[in-house]
């Protein structure tokens, strides 16, 4: 007879904590002293220290551990890489499988934010973003994306102990929304008050359009802010950037914003990369700004970024698009750059090493002065996958 597949215990709710721990005879109040431990303090050695009652102690010794039918998520660390900056970390992580992924942890002045992935590689193909360039490899489990918040957790707890990491933006590689199960369900553990507890509020999911997606967050009430990555005022401008446009054209996508917004009452961020003779004409400018007319969104302007697999050169029009959105009356900054010399910056996650990695020549993308961190086919759900279908 073939054993059961083993799982991550970072994979399981605390409902679903519940039901495992009565299904072995177990009582259910026992799970909230086991998550605590896994998302409260980050334990990794569960099963040493007796630091449980005994039936709980003697469930973890039968059921956890290599061979056994649960795991822990603790992605073994690649490469560390510091940026000249002295406030960005960029993490390599190995998972199980041998798939890698990056994560960044970046320094603000008394709060600390980190950026995590979602899959290895994206299928939506975005030109200026390394990620896009490598395709997709596989999604990302629920385990897998609190693993990266508890490692930087863990780096803070050593290197600033008397700080906490406050932000979280779902930004590193991959597409946050066609993943969306996996996604929510480790967002719900993150946020919760008896865990790691990010506050709803502190965490930033990132779409580049996936509309079935957005609506989705709308109709469940998710309460985690928005942020789309839109990067262009026309269908035509933003296909020649966003392949996935073609998939939800511009009217969808804003139509989806609007639904959002008066839905959930919430601001949305509107992302937007600047591109030399792409998108920062004082023309694009005023298309946006009636493109978004109507919405409560605040427009984040980031400078490109270097990758190998994209020639386009950074804007030098950022504050004459900028005055143009502000005049329409829209909030808008510029994101601030952090950690381009470790390819740790916005569209240049990739997951590979140093030394496989060519070495990026910089685009002398300007300086805007103040600026804002990361704000803080029928494409229906699948509910048997957990993933978005985009085909």
């Amino acid at each position: 007879m073939t054993p059961p597949p083993t799982r991550s215990l970072h994979d399981l709710g605390f409902a679903a904590m519940e039901d495992e721990l009565r299904a072995a005879g177990v009582s259910a109040h026992h799970a909230k002293a086991l998550w605590r431990a896994l998302h409260h303090d980050g334990e990794l050695y569960l099963t040493t220290g007796g630091r449980f009652s005994p039936p709980l102690q003697r469930w973890l010794a039968d059921s956890v551990g290599e061979g056994k039918a649960f795991f822990l998520d603790a992605p073994e660390v690649m490469e560390d890489s510091h940026s000249s900056d002295g406030l960005t970390r960029k993490y390599l992580l190995r998972l199980r499988d041998g798939q890698t992924v990056e994560t960044v942890l970046m320094g603000y002045d008394g709060r600390h934010t980190a950026c995590v992935s979602t899959q290895v590689g994206c299928a939506m193909g975005c030109v200026f973003c390394a990620t896009g360039q490598m395709g997709f490899v596989r999604h990302l489990r629920p385990g897998e994306i609190i693993a990266q918040v508890l490692h930087v957790r863990r780096v803070l707890q050593v290197t600033h102990p008397a700080s906490r990491l406050r932000n979280l933006v779902l930004m590193g590689m991959g597409e946050p929304l066609h993943n969306y199960d996996a996604v929510m369900q480790a967002l719900d553990a993150i946020a919760c008050v008896r865990g790691i507890n990010i506050g709803p509020s502190k965490i930033s999911v990132s779409t580049v359009g996936v509309v079935p997606g957005i609506l989705r967050m709308a109709a469940e009430a998710r309460p985690y802010r928005l942020a789309v990555s839109l990067h262009g005022s026309t269908d035509r401008e933003r296909s020649a950037l966003v392949p996935i446009s073609g998939r939800w054209d511009l009217t969808e996508l804003i139509a989806a914003c609007r639904t959002y917004g008066a839905t959930t009452g919430r601001r949305i961020f509107i992302e937007w990369t600047l591109i030399a003779g792409s998108n920062d004409s004082l023309e694009t400018a005023a298309r946006l700004a009636e493109l978004l007319r109507g919405i409560d969104a605040h427009i984040n302007l980031i400078p490109l970024n270097p990758t190998s697999g994209f020639g386009g050169t950074p804007s030098t029009a950022g504050h004459a698009f900028q005055r143009v959105l502000q005049a329409a009356g829209f909030p808008c900054t510029f994101r601030q750059r952090r950690g381009i010399d470790v390819a740790a910056g916005c569209g240049q996650l990739r997951a590979s090493s140093r030394a496989a990695r060519a070495p990026l020549a910089s685009n002398h993308a300007p300086s805007y002065g103040r600026s804002t961190p990361p704000s803080s086919s029928a494409g229906h759900s699948d509910r048997s996958s957990g993933v978005l279908k985009l085909a």
